[in-house]
């Protein structure tokens, strides 16, 4: 663990608590004034800071201000005398993890230490696992055996068939094949076959020579050039046209294929591994699926399970999701009480683990404390007519996705559309001239902005209800910016949207962030860190 920094320049107070810290075993260091700390801060870093708020060379709140700066998670608790406590707010304004007030009872003010020390070492354990979480997650027993079948084709050339349902995170098996094969240090090549209008699908597999349509005013290599040496990962197989399948076939029965336009027969060394939700014995049957092209995929077939399969694993998803959501986002990250958990694991997902992950995603953007219940969770998940347990085991398989990469991209749209959330507190316009209600019953557009897109379908998500008039506002200011070609939209509106929540909760609290934090059911550290980042002047 690293040591615990007192600072202060009273000699007697950094005594005591060394000898009091030194019996609990936690290793201390002392400072006798802020500008040693600051320097110290370039090659080292506490554990915890403790520092007094007057000091000859420089203030505590001033210290406190620098080092959140750049530790914006560190715990600091501010020491200071009883009468200055205009001081301990400036204090808990600016971050602060507590205040100590001199004098001070020693075995408190150990337990204070103490409880930061808890904190700091929960909050790096959690970051250590975002950091370090292996590229797939599951320890139910279909999962064990997929990352078995994984193993034991580590080291083969052999093509993989790997079958799911959407969401099942069957790219990212993929990826697991490719990694832990002989051609690791090659390019791996994604196509979804799904996604190219088949028109244009020839020519993003085997390329075209100049002039070979129109507008084809360069060479262009395909997808099989492009991975040449590595893999080819060929997502949704099910869905590619059928005079396609025949070239394909015959590329992997010799491994030569013609650019379109082209007279020159070309050779790629690939390894082609295909994944398809579609059950294809039954697309032979039905004439859609050439029979031998589906014996030369189905040469290793690998079945991922649908997360309703293997419920265990969703908790140890869900708090992955929700640490990745929040790094991604920049915000503190978000916990979830054992009722939510436990009304996750009853939920049948649909759309699989890209559910569970956008479901964490809106949950990191939507719900109003720092610690989820299972109140906050959307109406969907709490709507027992939609899709909760049932012990069936319909439908192909689907995700294993543990993984903690699996796309945003929207589900299928065919799931019913959420019943309307709960009524929301007001919200000053941000993007409207004048106050509007943030919800009397939001509409349900509002789960698809916090990536909740699985079960709002675009009809739906286009037009706010009646009496929604900030979602109109910010529909128009959307599409106004979308349509003049922004890259920037998310960012900008996003900057906007926080900034007006923050400004609105100060001038409510009179520039007292503590209170504005907690009416906005967020942490003091995440207000002082937005105020920062957005530039606010309170």
């Amino acid at each position: 663990m690293k040591p615990i920094w007192i600072v202060d320049d009273d000699q007697s107070i950094r005594f005591v608590l060394e000898k009091a810290l030194a019996r609990e075993e936690l290793p201390v260091r002392s400072f006798t004034n802020p500008r040693d700390v600051l320097a110290a801060l370039e090659v080292d870093e506490p554990q915890v800071l403790v520092s007094d708020i007057r000091m000859p060379g420089g203030s505590g709140i001033d210290l406190l201000s620098k080092v959140k700066a750049r530790h914006p998670g560190l715990p600091v608790i501010i020491m200071t005398a009883y009468s200055d406590l205009d001081s301990a707010v400036s204090a808990f304004q600016g971050g602060a993890f507590e205040y100590l007030p001199k004098p001070f009872d020693l075995p408190k003010a150990v337990e204070l230490i103490r409880r930061a020390v808890d904190e700091s070492v929960r909050e790096e354990v959690l970051d250590d696992r975002v950091t370090q979480m292996p590229e797939m997650l599951g320890q139910a027993p279909a999962m064990q055996d997929v990352f078995r079948a994984i193993g034991r084709l580590s080291q083969s050339n052999v093509t993989v068939l790997i079958t799911g349902e959407s969401g099942a995170g069957k790219e990212l098996v993929a990826r697991a094949l490719h990694k832990h094969s002989p051609r690791a240090n090659g390019p791996f090549v994604a196509i979804n076959t799904a996604a190219i209008p088949k028109d244009l699908l020839e020519s993003e597999l085997f390329g075209h020579e100049r002039g070979a349509f129109t507008g084809a005013q360069t060479m262009r290599r395909g997808r099989f050039e492009q991975a040449d040496g590595g893999t080819l990962f060929l997502d949704e197989i099910g869905d590619m046209p059928f005079d396609l399948q025949t070239r394909l076939l015959r590329v992997l029965s010799d491994g030569q294929f013609y650019r379109v336009g082209g007279h020159q027969p070309l050779k790629s060394n690939v390894r082609v591994i295909a994944a398809t939700h579609q059950n294809l014995e039954e697309r032979v049957r039905l004439g859609g699926f050439r029979e031998d092209l589906f014996h030369r995929l189905n040469v290793i077939r690998l079945r991922l399970p649908a997360l309703r399969e293997r419920r265990e694993d969703i908790p140890t998803l869900a708090r992955f999701f929700l640490q990745k959501s929040a790094k991604d986002l920049g915000v503190e990250a978000k916990r979830i009480s054992e009722p939510a958990l436990a009304r996750l694991a009853g939920f049948d997902f649909p759309g699989n683990v890209r559910q569970l992950e956008n479901i964490c995603h809106w949950l990191t953007v939507m719900a109003p404390a720092q610690v989820i219940e299972t109140k906050d969770l959307p109406p969907e998940l709490l709507d027992g007519s939609v899709g909760v347990a049932h012990d069936h085991g319909h439908g192909m398989a689907a995700p294993s996705a543990p993984v903690a990469m699996a796309d945003w991209a929207p589900a299928p749209t065919s799931a019913p559309a959420p019943p309307a959330m709960p009524a929301q507190p007001a919200l000053p316009a941000s993007f409207g001239e004048s106050p509007r209600p943030l919800g009397e019953g939001v509409s349900t557009a509002a789960p698809s902005v916090g990536g909740f897109g699985d079960v709002v379908s675009p009809e739906v998500a286009a037009v706010p209800p009646p009496g929604i008039t900030w979602l109109g506002d910010l529909q128009r200011e959307a599409r106004e910016r979308l349509n003049a070609g922004q890259t920037d939209v998310w960012d900008a509106l996003t900057r906007q949207f926080e900034a007006q929540l923050i400004l609105t909760a100060l001038e409510l609290t009179r520039g007292r962030r503590i209170e504005a934090a907690q009416k906005l059911g967020i942490g003091r550290n995440t207000i002082t860190r937005k105020i920062q980042e957005l530039g606010i002047d309170d």
